[in-house]
């Protein structure tokens, strides 16, 4: 493992169910310990019900902000939060109509990189994309599956 900086805006750019994703550490790169992503999701955005079977998944939100809901819980988040989502608990979020959310994602271990790239694209550019290519939910499901995810459900409102 090798020591390094990636200045704001560098990192593996990926548009990724209709949000940018720029990754930032890799579980190869922090020897399967964790995946670091900094995630740009459009305003009123929102994600399927799922669990990850293996991971915890935690955000720290840098803009916007967003309703969590893990475990039956509502966890409303804003600049500045962290939320803590544990591995086996369902959960999704849905960000606010007002603004973008930008936040830090993280996984423990490693490895959620690998399922932003099979089920992603690359990305060019700042922003959002002009237009939001809907993917397979067929393909979602199966990739999701290869990687330790679950999807219990469509995207919450």
């Amino acid at each position: 493992m090798k020591p390094y900086v990636l200045h704001a805006g560098e990192g593996a750019a990926l548009w990724f169910l209709g949000s940018r994703a720029v990754v930032k550490a890799t579980g190869a790169e922090t020897q399967g310990r964790l995946s670091v992503a900094e995630f740009v999701n459009p305003a009123g955005f929102a994600t399927p019900l799922h669990r990850h079977l293996h991971e915890d998944e935690m955000f720290y939100v840098l803009s916007g902000t967003a309703e969590f809901r893990c475990d039956g819980e509502s966890l409303l988040a804003g600049a500045g939060d962290f939320v803590l989502l544990p591995a086996g608990l369902a959960h999704g979020f849905v960000v606010g109509a007002e603004e973008p959310l930008r936040a830090l994602q993280l996984t423990t271990p490693g490895g959620f990189e690998k399922f932003v790239a099979e089920v992603g694209e690359p990305a060019t550019g700042p922003g959002l994309p002009p237009e939001v290519t809907p993917v397979d939910p067929v393909l979602l499901g199966h990739a999701a599956a290869r990687h330790g995810i679950e999807l219990l459900g469509p995207p919450l409102r």
